[in-house]
């Protein structure tokens, strides 16, 4: 069960026309989608049912799309079949209308699984969401490095002091919480309430994309990111380029004016000619347009009349008088509102990963090529896998793979497979045994590992441990060429050159493998440039060139085993 509540707005009285949030949930079409999302957002958990608060004085209508409406004075009343119907979920979800969040559901889920609490408040943090750079100081506020998130991340957090995005209260406690059937509108009240009853009140933040619909940059911000505006409620809507549109519930629209890309809009409206209206774009009833207006990317309230030859850019335009102290201006009486809210909301995910054309080698036949070579090398290796696997178990107890987590296309984790070489819980030894690491950067190596097996040294030597990789290039993990697959540790360090690695499926072997002259304090470097030279210069001809010199690489060292 979710209950949405619609505080009232600290900063606007209830009479105040410029209440944007009031505004957006009682004009159409503008409602209709917000609610539509509303219902969409309430599917969290698994919850069914839903119910939206709204203050008394803003005369909210049910509509379609969102048919249970709760006015409120003071504090909130749930009916007596709302509350039954409570007792058949685990969580009330009771969620602050005022802003539209994404976030990652099965995150969320397993959280409120495993989390020992009767109470969960949930902040949304656009801050943490996958592909986002984190700085980590220490208390003397000196830097300790980069983290960079693969994966949306949830993290502990204070209580806040007024409603957060999401909170959860478990229904068999709600009884503790409610006051003659309602719910304390004051979110310290609820609080207080929760721990006077003794209740476990847990707080954290989650990674996702916040809308303030209270704010004009919200509310354009959300509207724009959703190309397919549909509102389930009476209004009509163009697509396209229209040189004539009849009169049709009062709509009047000039054979020369133009509407562009998604414009919804109600009755009684009359568009001037020459005007040009370019979606997405939402206009209410009873507007005029006047002659030579350009709109775009806007929200025009019903009664609004938009004088001639006027520029509206990114606004939302509640009545006239707010128009013209926006748009009053000397020379023509207009104002071209030009902030671009896309450009500034910073709600949009955003990565530095390099992408190829689909119908190219990089995009799609390079992969093509990685899976014909890994099944012709695991064939002609398949009768020398039961000796391998006999020699390991008979030398070295333990198993015979070694999984290790390593990051792959675009910081996705798996687990990259070879022969095991070393003794088992040889990991746990290497910290001991970092002083004698000879390789600079992250990585670590040394040329007599004490923790390699009798046969492990052979078959690194000979690079037979790295054949089950091919097992991973075969099942899209891991491509024949490319560069190191490496582990989050080591790029986590590395936050300038980790995305342009992380562009391509990292490789069995590369252009670093094969071009490293491993001189002292030189090989992290090396690394970085033959790495990030790779992905910059890809191509189906260093690919083979790569493989040519691995070959030759890996036959001389076979030989000299002998």
């Amino acid at each position: 069960m979710q209950l949405i509540i619609i505080c009232k707005n600290k900063s606007s009285t209830a009479s105040n026309a410029d209440n944007l949030l009031r505004f957006a949930l009682s004009s159409e079409p503008v409602a209709s989608i917000i609610f539509n999302e509303l219902r969409t957002n309430s599917q969290l958990n698994g919850d069914t049912g839903l119910m939206v608060a709204v203050p008394e004085e803003w005369h909210v209508k049910s509509c379609v799309t969102l048919p249970k409406i709760e006015h409120y004075d003071n504090d909130i009343a749930l009916s007596h079949d709302l509350l039954q119907s409570m007792k058949r979920e685990r969580w009330l979800t009771i969620s602050n209308g005022r802003f539209l969040t994404q976030i990652n559901r099965e995150l969320l889920d397993k959280i409120l699984r495993d989390i020992k609490a009767d109470v969960v408040a949930a902040n949304v943090s656009p801050e943490l969401l996958s592909g986002q750079e984190k700085v980590l100081i220490n208390s003397k506020g000196k830097l300790i490095g980069f983290r960079r998130l693969y994966n949306d991340f949830a993290q502990p957090a204070v209580i806040p002091t007024d409603w957060p995005h999401y909170l959860f209260i478990k229904t068999d406690i709600l009884n503790k919480l409610l006051v003659d059937e309602t719910l304390p509108l004051s979110f310290t009240k609820l609080i207080d309430n929760c721990f006077s009853n003794s209740l476990t009140v847990r707080s954290f933040n989650i990674g996702g994309t916040v809308s303030d619909l209270g704010t004009e940059e919200g509310l354009l911000g959300f509207l724009a990111t959703r190309p397919n505006l549909s509102a389930k409620n009476n209004h009509n809507s163009h697509n396209k380029y229209q040189q004539e549109v009849p009169d049709r519930n009062g709509v009047k629209i000039s054979p020369s004016a133009r509407l562009l890309g998604k414009v919804l809009f109600q009755q009684n409206l009359s568009i001037g000619p020459g005007a040009v209206i370019v979606g997405p774009t939402i206009i209410g009833n009873n507007v005029i347009i006047g002659k030579g207006v350009v709109i775009k990317a806007s929200i025009v309230g019903p009664g609004v009349s938009v004088p001639p030859n006027c520029i509206v850019y990114n606004r939302v335009l509640i009545n006239g008088q707010q128009f013209q102290k926006k748009t009053k201006q000397a020379k023509n009486n207009c104002t071209p509102a030009i902030t671009d809210s896309l450009a500034t909301n910073k709600n949009f995910r955003v990565n530095n990963f390099r992408t190829w054309p689909r119908f190219s080698y990089a995009g799609s036949f390079k992969r093509i090529a990685d899976i014909v070579a890994a099944l012709i090398v695991l064939i002609l290796f398949a009768p020398v896998f039961p000796i391998i696997t006999l020699v390991i178990k008979l030398t070295s107890p333990g198993p015979v793979f070694f999984k290790d987590a390593r990051q792959g296309l675009r910081g996705k984790v798996f687990k990259c497979l070879k022969f095991r070489t070393m003794l088992v819980g040889a990991d746990k030894i290497q910290d001991k045994l970092r002083i004698l690491n000879q390789a600079d950067g992250p990585q670590f190596k040394m040329m007599d590992d004490p923790r390699l097996s009798t046969i492990g040294r052979f078959l690194r030597d000979t690079y037979i441990d790295e054949v089950p990789q091919f097992l991973n290039v075969l099942i899209g993990q891991m491509s024949i060429v490319g560069p190191r697959p490496s582990p989050e540790s080591e790029n986590t360090l590395c936050p300038f050159w980790r995305d342009a690695r992380l562009s391509v499926r990292p490789g069995i072997t590369g252009l670093w493998q094969v071009h490293r002259t491993r001189q002292p304090m030189r090989d992290f470097q090396e690394w970085i440039h033959y790495d990030t030279k790779y992905v910059r210069d890809l191509s189906l001809r260093m690919d083979l060139w790569i493989c040519w010199l691995t070959t030759k690489k890996l036959i001389k060292n076979f030989v000299s085993q002998f």
